[in-house]
């Protein structure tokens, strides 16, 4: 790999692991609907007009069905429930548990008929992320309710089958174009919700400087950057930030926020890590036809 791809793999493993630190502290003043909507509206301001600009808006108006449906699987589902599940877990945890979504991809993509047929490594790949699902489940959320879990896995789902529903339908539209229409199509969608949940004062500092790093930072300027990483080094090698962003959140979530880290969230993203990498490798005779798959937070 080039100086330059070690760079954008370097800074994209940081941008796409510090949200969900940034998820955490907006949510105890807004609410999960108004953060999605300040993040999409912000973000899509500044992506849209460079879409424009390009000229590739225009080959989406064909497609805005299945655009649509990306948009809501990739984002309005996802984000909403991030933020709402985040007001009862930890980042750190919330990260960890989200590794598991190569393990939900390489299953969906097995089933669906997109990728290799699921051999004994895979399985065994597969078996070793449960494990550590359920160390991370079993040994760290205590008293916690099956809610925030039960949302956190249906984020991981959104993000294993978004990359799908984009391959299948929306792989061949410009990149830039399509992330612009499915922010800007989630803000408009947001925007009634969010004009009746407002807070009732002006939020801390802390919390706007959140909001808008999440747009500008985590969104629009990962949304480049990730772009530029998959010229670079080509696809499969892109993908590898899946594995390493939780990890960056862990982190984060223990030296910023203070939040505990045991045993069990060494164990468990462990289990999950090894995982992945077995459940996600493809067999010879298919490796150059690895399809993107970044969970963005």
């Amino acid at each position: 790999m080039t100086k330059r791809g070690w760079l954008l793999f370097g800074s994209l493993c940081v941008i796409w692991g510090i949200p969900y630190l940034l998820i955490r502290v907006s949510v105890r003043e807004l609410t999960p609907a108004t953060l999605v909507f300040g993040r999409t509206a912000l973000a899509s301001a500044l992506l849209l007009p460079v879409a424009a600009k390009r000229g590739e808006l225009r080959p989406l108006a064909a497609r805005w069905r299945p655009l649509l449906g990306f948009a809501v699987i990739e984002i309005a589902a996802p984000w909403l429930l991030l933020g709402s599940a985040e007001r009862r877990l930890t980042s750190s945890l919330t990260g960890l548990l989200l590794a598991a979504v190569p393990l939900i991809g390489a299953v969906v993509a097995g089933l669906s008929g997109d990728d290799d047929p699921l051999g004994g490594r895979r399985l065994l790949g597969l078996l070793l992320g449960l494990g550590g699902v359920s160390a991370l489940v079993g040994l760290d959320v205590g008293g916690t309710s099956l809610a925030p879990l039960a949302e956190v896995g249906s984020v991981a789902v959104c993000y294993a089958v978004g990359p799908i529903v984009l391959a299948r339908t929306l792989s061949d539209l410009p990149s830039l174009g399509v992330i612009a229409a499915s922010l800007t199509a989630c803000a408009i969608g947001y925007a009634p919700v969010a004009a009746f949940q407002l807070p009732s004062k002006v939020p801390a500092g802390r919390v706007l400087a959140s909001v808008v790093a999440l747009a500008v930072v985590c969104t629009a300027v990962a949304f480049v950057v990730f772009f530029a990483l998959i010229a670079e080094v080509g696809p499969a090698r892109a993908t590898v930030i899946t594995y390493i962003n939780p990890a960056v959140a862990a982190l984060l979530g223990v030296t910023v926020l203070n939040e505990p880290f045991s045993v069990g969230m060494a164990a468990g993203f462990a289990l999950v890590l090894a995982g992945s990498v077995l459940a996600t490798q493809p067999n010879r005779s298919r490796r150059g036809r690895t399809t993107v798959a970044a969970a963005e937070p």
